[in-house]
């Protein structure tokens, strides 16, 4: 609704509170773009591993789904002090920050990645992804409702406030698109070459 507004409108509106929901809006679209990819894969294409050593579609729904989740914890403890509050993320992040957006290469994670496991039934994956997509809301107006300004520890990006962590995870999920899309078109690959 705010971005249907006349941009004379706009000025008289807190900037940050139209950012926010900005990166709410762009979340939502970003995790329908998951949710949606479901519809297209069976359980067996899901849990295939078209490319060596890479992980399934499924692998990847799990570890945005395991992330969320871990960034979504931040944000709760972010929003609950003001530990840290004076803390600073680094510069990579806030060049990741500043392009809303991580850098277009394939990122090594850390070794527990390997760890990431399949998920148990396509049905699991729809049932979490839309919980996933109900979170999202309740992050969103915990950070708004909260007066605390605490930052918690990336591992290899500083510290992040509340609003930090969820730009972050919608950056973060938006960033597995990408290995998503090589995934896919690896299947169809094989899919062709099958039928060729």
């Amino acid at each position: 609704m705010i971005g249907m507004l006349p941009m004379f409108v706009l000025k008289f509106f807190d900037k940050d509170l139209i950012a926010k929901t900005m990166v709410a809006k762009d979340f939502n679209d970003t995790i329908d773009v998951w949710i949606e990819g479901l519809n297209r894969y069976s359980f067996n294409e899901l849990i295939a591993k078209p490319i060596p050593g890479r992980w399934s579609l499924g692998q990847i729904y799990m570890h945005v789904m395991q992330e969320s989740g871990f960034f979504f914890t931040q944000i709760v403890i972010c929003a609950s002090n003001d530990e840290n509050a004076e803390e600073r993320m680094n510069s990579d992040a806030r060049e990741m920050f500043l392009n809303n957006g991580f850098p277009d290469q394939e990122i090594e994670g850390p070794p527990s990645n390997a760890l990431v496991r399949q998920p148990e039934s396509k049905e699991y994956l729809v049932n979490a992804f839309a919980e996933l997509r109900n979170r999202i809301g309740e992050m969103a107006q915990l950070i708004s409702m909260s007066q605390f300004n605490g930052k918690t520890r990336h591992p290899g990006l500083g510290f992040f406030s509340a609003d930090d962590w969820f730009q972050f995870t919608e950056m973060h999920c938006r960033h597995h698109l990408r290995q998503k899309a090589r995934i896919e078109k690896a299947l169809a690959e094989g899919r062709n070459h099958l039928q060729a």
